[in-house]
């Protein structure tokens, strides 16, 4: 028996006439594909979840939109999902649809929902990005020049992480005014010469 959920029906119902009929027809499929798909509301529109999120619908003023969660995996033989497209997320994977006319057959659908499935039940994931290396932020000119005068300061801070020398970088080069950078640069050498990070007085 198809897994509804009422506040998809909540959903379907207040949407515009034009896309009661494409949401309804979408949602069948879906449930005719696997019998055992679960409803779900996520981010304010209805998702498709078997074995972690498979597919979703969305209506808007002038159109619907239809996503694959694992889109950039699917087989794609008929070349009809806009996984490139920056703004899939408002178009969805098939482009804007304003008519029925504008979806690919059922057959169609159907396969694409199923390959969808086919993903999650292999555990096929979307490969997380990389995160870009953090960079370094440069001291500003009088706290570099402050910073070799001092020995213990500069030998300090350069035993320091990354992301620790930028925290002191960041916090004195977002002084406002040449008085407030001037005491910030003399607070951190006093910090540094010590040994201490930054945010030690936050450290257990």
């Amino acid at each position: 028996m198809a897994k509804k959920d009422k506040k998809v029906d909540a959903y379907i119902a207040k949407s515009a006439d034009f896309a009661k009929p494409i949401l309804k027809y979408f949602r069948e499929l879906v449930h005719q594909s696997n019998p055992e798909m679960e409803e779900k509301i996520k981010w304010g529109f209805p998702h498709f979840d078997y074995k972690g999120m498979c597919c979703s619908i969305a209506a808007f003023k002038e159109h619907c939109a239809i996503s694959f969660w694992k889109a950039s995996l699917m087989n794609d033989p008929k070349e009809i999902l806009t996984i490139s497209r920056a703004d899939a997320a408002s178009m969805g994977h098939l482009g804007k649809i304003k008519t029925h006319s504008d979806l690919p057959s059922g057959k169609t659908l159907t396969a694409y929902i199923r390959e969808a499935i086919r993903l999650n039940e292999e555990g096929i994931s979307v490969p997380k990005k990389a995160k870009a290396p953090a960079k370094e932020v440069p001291p500003t000119p009088p706290f570099a020049l402050a910073l070799k005068k001092n020995k213990k300061a500069w030998a300090a801070f350069h035993k320091f992480s990354l992301s620790q020398r930028n925290e002191y970088t960041t916090w004195v080069g977002e002084a406002k005014t040449e008085k407030t950078s001037q005491s910030r640069i003399e607070t951190a050498l006093e910090w540094l010469a010590e040994g201490k990070p930054r945010n030690w007085k936050y450290m257990k």
